[in-house]
């Protein structure tokens, strides 16, 4: 059934804590998971950072949301166990809890207002009605209105791309293969793009020597303007003149089925990169954008709090 979402975790883990025990954080999810019928392989699953447990992280969320409402005390690190308001929400019978029960309660409206919750739903979601809560924890839900900002930002830089001139992405291309590592940091890189260039757009001397090369070409084509085998047979010729067998072909829209199948049968080692990669590539490395702000999510130091215990 995969991994609920926090909001749907709420009942199952306030019912988890019904008899009055006091509950570890570990028993708690290990009740919830047997309750909602999580298995051993979702159990397993990562949040993106790879930090922490995507179901860990979800139990963390309802649980913390239900103290902000008073329906859960944590007495001690990593503990937690239902109050009485708790237990007479129990009392109704409720199907689900989620954040419109939990408004019912003035703790927890005033810490909605405290986050600032208005201010994080850019027009895009907000048009679309989508909302922070609508994601499986809020950890997920900043990383969700990010990622759709990169994405945006992705699109505009390809855009931005394909209305310079070629030449512009030739260089451009050499500035992100760098910002991506590629050859460490004694890489020198070189523009060959122009007359005479013979099919190669630049070139990354991997060591001072220039012993290990790799040669890049660029081609800024219109989306729908696909590089096909013939294009990628030339790029070879190009590196067997040059006496290279490593390549990376660079282009603003795409390639053919055909295409990719050629590379992966030659024995020359070919890297492609696509338009969306190429966009992506730049938000990741900051090239050809800039930060604009950045957001810090914060969480309890624990051993902070048990020093004076």
């Amino acid at each position: 059934m995969g991994v609920p979402d926090y909001q749907t975790l709420m009942l199952p883990s306030l019912q988890a804590l019904a008899d009055g025990s006091e509950r570890t954080s570990a028993e708690l999810r290990e009740m919830v998971a047997k309750a909602v019928g999580v298995s051993d392989a979702d159990m397993e699953l990562l949040l993106p950072s790879g930090k922490q447990g995507l179901f860990a992280n979800r139990v963390a969320w309802a649980v913390t949301y239900m103290a902000k409402a008073g329906l859960i005390a944590r007495p001690r690190r990593g503990v937690a166990v239902i109050t009485d308001r708790g237990r007479s929400l129990l009392a109704e019978g409720l199907d689900r809890i989620d954040g419109s029960v939990l408004q019912r309660y003035d703790e927890f409206n005033e810490f909605k207002t405290t986050r600032h919750d208005r201010d994080v739903t850019p027009p895009a979601q907000a048009r679309s009605g989508w909302r922070p809560e609508d994601v499986g924890s809020p950890s997920e839900a900043i990383r969700a209105l990010v990622e759709e900002v990169n994405a945006a930002v992705a699109a505009e830089v390809l855009e931005r791309v394909l209305a310079q001139p070629p030449v512009f992405l030739e260089h451009l291309v050499l500035r992100l293969l760098e910002a991506m590592g590629y050859g460490g940091v004694e890489a020198i890189s070189e523009h060959l793009g122009g007359p005479g260039d013979e099919g190669l757009d630049g070139v990354i001397r991997q060591d001072a020597l220039g012993l290990d090369v790799v040669y890049v070409q660029a081609k800024r084509y219109a989306p729908d303007r696909k590089i096909g085998r013939p294009d990628l047979q030339a790029f070879v010729g190009a590196l067997n003149g040059a006496r290279a067998n490593r390549g990376i072909f660079i282009t603003t829209s795409g390639f053919t089925t055909d295409a990719k199948s050629f590379v992966e049968r030659i024995q020359a080692r070919i890297v492609l990169i696509d338009g969306p990669t190429l966009a992506k590539e730049m938000v990741r490395r900051n090239v050809g954008v800039e930060i604009r702000d950045v957001h810090e999510e914060k969480r309890i130091d624990e051993d902070f709090f048990a020093e004076s215990s």
